[in-house]
Parts: structure tokens; C-alpha cells; sequence
């Protein structure tokens, strides 16, 4: 079809592409959220910190957690540590202890030409939730011609 022709031509032909919206929901770590922040979406919504952080004690489902034993150990320790500011009712505290590996959930609004994009750069990134995130939206993609030349369902 037409649309199949112009999706990986540049300079205004594949503008169909941004007419193509969809809404992800995504959980993942402060440290990936960083990277994510570079793309341009169309709105995001996210689990707000300032109005959750509070309201429970965390534990290892709140963390991406480690490979390491010991690495996970330290992470355990340290989150116990949060707890106590979590207890005293410390906000700034606890906002400024949190690691990079802290989950925060967001659903993202974006266009096939963002996501084409984000696909092309971080389908083999060092971080692994890249990888994660690009094969779980081939997957579940209506058109995953439309973000990866060769792909389809």
C-alpha cells in the first residue's frame, strides 16, 4: 500500500505517521525514565511521587531490583532506611534518598513517528528495559510494519 511505501522516507513523507497515535502504560525505573524524557510525546501522565511516596512503607516491588545478591542486600538496607523517614513523615527526605532504580509508573501518549523513532535508537541499548519496551510494542502493535522495516505480525 501507499502508507507501507512511506513510513521510512524522511523529509515530510512519512508525516502519516504522526496522525497514528497510541497511549502506552509503562512502569520502569527513575534511571530509564531519564532517558525516556528526551523524546517528544504528546502528553504523559504519571503516578505523582509528591502524592504517593508517602502513603506506604517500601519494599523490593517498589525497585527494579539488582542481579547481585549484595547489591540487592545494600538496596534492602537502604529502603529500610527510607522507611524510617516514610514513618517520621520526612517528604524531602525520602524524595532525595530514592535510587535510580525506584518504579514510577506513566502512560505515555505519543505518534508511530515517535515511536519509530524511539525503536530505531534503543532497540540495542545497554539498559535492558530499552530491549523490554521495544519487543513488548512489536508485539502489541496494530501496524509493526509501520516501526521496524521487515516487521510484521
Amino acid at each position: 500500500t501507499t502508507a507501507k511505501s512511506l513510513v521510512f522516507k524522511q523529509n515530510g513523507h512519512n508525516k502519516l505517521l504522526e496522525s497514528i497515535m497510541v497511549w502506552i502504560d509503562v512502569t520502569a525505573s527513575m534511571a530509564y525514565w531519564k532517558q525516556a524524557d528526551t523524546y517528544r510525546i504528546s502528553t504523559k501522565q504519571s503516578a505523582s511521587t509528591m502524592h504517593t511516596l508517602m502513603k506506604k512503607k517500601l519494599d523490593g516491588n517498589d525497585f527494579e531490583l539488582p542481579e547481585s545478591t549484595s547489591a540487592r542486600l545494600d538496596l534492602f538496607q537502604h529502603v529500610e532506611k527510607i522507611n524510617e523517614y516514610i514513618e517520621a513523615g520526612d517528604f524531602d527526605s525520602v524524595n532525595a534518598m530514592l535510587p535510580q532504580s525506584f518504579l514510577q509508573r506513566r502512560i505515555w501518549c505519543m505518534s508511530y513517528k515517535t515511536l519509530q523513532n524511539i525503536i530505531s535508537q534503543r532497540q540495542t541499548h545497554k539498559l535492558k528495559e530499552w530491549h523490554y519496551f521495544c519487543d513488548e510494542i512489536l508485539k502489541q502493535a496494530q501496524y509493526p510494519e509501520f516501526l521496524v522495516k521487515g516487521e510484521s505480525k
